[in-house]
């Protein structure tokens, strides 16, 4: 299974000035759980719209094994699971009186079949022994659970799933997790996030979106390689920081302890208190996509 993008480009007009959500993207995708990075505003909700048939490009091609899905967008969506970052649900409807009624707007007719279908997906969510609730009264993590499950209704080829883990506790993402790392086993699984850790700890492959562009794409692995022997750090005060980032190549200003942690690029150690630092997927991205001036 492999998906297929080139050249995807769409522009909006925005207070009478043109904004380039996708400026020419070219990506090739295999069987597996992808990383789409990038921060608000980058084209990654736009890019996500386009792959699930929710608008057209201007122009630009888009294959699912052999599948034209600009030319048949009906197709595609029968292969399709999506889950994006808001969803509604029908108030008062358990989980699996809904999973029963999307599965039949699937195409799903045989009730047996679609009864055992719905039991699979309840159990691989870990949602069985609360199938009988309403889902509008379920937690954000099982709501997001449920939002899972509805994707993969029909076990389609290709699953988009848009800011999944946001607002979650660590027990509900590290259970997220899980789930969708089983589902990249068998399906070309896109996952678009601003999450760092969420691509480090699931994606095989990744890309960098910003502005409409893909500014890196690769194994996190090679990514972090690139940087090797290149990054230093050094916590600092205020006073410290101003001098500092006059100085060096800023990559990251976080906080650590209650003071900054000055991330900077150089061939050689700036100095006194910098020590080098082992670059990580973070490093990568804020090295890619710079911090706005004040963060």
């Amino acid at each position: 299974m492999e998906l297929s993008i080139h050249n995807l480009t769409k522009t909006y007009r925005s207070q009478g000035q043109e904004v380039h959500a996708l400026a020419g993207v070219d990506l090739t995708i295999p069987s597996g759980l992808f990383g789409l990075l990038g921060p608000n505003g980058a084209g990654k909700s736009t890019f996500m719209n386009t792959l699930a048939t929710l608008q057209r490009p201007d122009r630009g091609a888009i294959h699912l094994d052999g599948l034209d899905v600009l030319a048949d967008p009906s197709a595609l969506r029968a292969r399709l699971g999506y889950l994006p970052q808001d969803f509604g649900v029908y108030p008062g409807l358990s989980a699996v009186e809904l999973l029963d009624y999307l599965a039949r707007l699937k195409g799903i007719e045989d009730h047996k079949h679609r009864r055992r279908h719905v039991s699979e997906l309840l159990s691989l969510v870990n949602l069985e022994a609360h199938k009988s609730r309403a889902v509008d009264s379920y937690s954000g993590g099982m709501r997001q659970r449920f939002g899972v499950a509805q994707a993969l209704l029909g076990r389609p080829d290709l699953v988009i799933v848009d800011e999944p883990t946001a607002g979650l506790d660590p027990a509900e993402r590290n259970r997220l997790h899980r789930i969708l790392a089983e589902i990249g086993q068998r399906t070309v699984v896109i996952l678009s996030t601003h999450i760092v850790e969420d691509v480090a700890n699931l994606c095989p492959r990744m890309a960098i979106l910003d502005q409409g562009h893909i500014r890196l794409e690769g194994s996190p692995d090679d990514l972090i390689q690139r940087f090797s022997g290149g990054l230093w750090q050094a916590l600092l005060n205020a006073n410290e920081l101003a001098e500092w980032k006059t100085r060096t190549e800023v990559v990251s200003i976080r906080m650590s302890g209650g003071r900054y942690l000055l991330v900077v690029q150089a061939d050689s150690s700036p100095g006194v208190p910098f020590r080098e630092k082992v670059p990580d997927l973070e490093d990568v991205y804020f090295a890619t996509v710079p911090q706005e001036e004040g963060n």
